[in-house]
């Protein structure tokens, strides 16, 4: 927090990095295991890096996508038209970008595969971020019980 306690501009800007990084880690998880799975079904233990690496630079650009101009929608409080639109937007994103990078072996089933595992990724992220928030508001207002109990004992004994 910045003075008097307002979020300054620059929090709320390393917040929005720190979200992002998040993110694409989380998304870039995802995508690798997929593929993974993938290239163990087919015999091959290995995986490309050149794939890896467009893999992790699209979760970025994905990410500050979704930051920026998609509303954060993973992170949102309920599902609307704007969250399932930018649920869809991404998750097409990804899909044609593994299908023009060759991530399936031009495979279009398992292209479609990716994409029906990422709306369920984003689905679980979505409920996942739910929970924590209700789990985080929940210690909050705790700590502020305690707080407020802590504070008239003090008064008290001022008194």
């Amino acid at each position: 927090m910045g003075k008097k306690g307002k979020t300054t501009l620059w929090e709320k800007y390393l917040t929005r990095e720190i979200g992002i990084e998040f993110k694409a880690c989380l998304y870039f998880f995802a995508i690798l295991f997929f593929y993974c799975v993938y290239r163990f079904c087919v015999g091959r233990m290995d995986a490309s890096i050149l794939h890896m690496t467009e893999m992790i630079l699209t979760c970025y650009v994905i990410g500050y996508v979704q930051v920026y101009l998609l509303w954060n929608f993973d992170e949102a409080d309920s599902i609307g038209g704007k969250e399932i639109a930018g649920i869809l937007i991404c998750t097409f994103v990804y899909s044609l970008l593994s299908y023009v990078f060759g991530w399936f072996d031009g495979n279009l089933y398992l292209t479609l595969g990716l994409a029906a595992y990422l709306l369920l990724t984003y689905a679980c992220v979505i409920l996942i971020y739910k929970t924590k928030r209700r789990i985080d508001d929940k210690q909050l207002n705790e700590e502020l019980a305690l707080f407020k109990t802590e504070h008239k004992k003090v008064q008290d004994r001022d008194e």
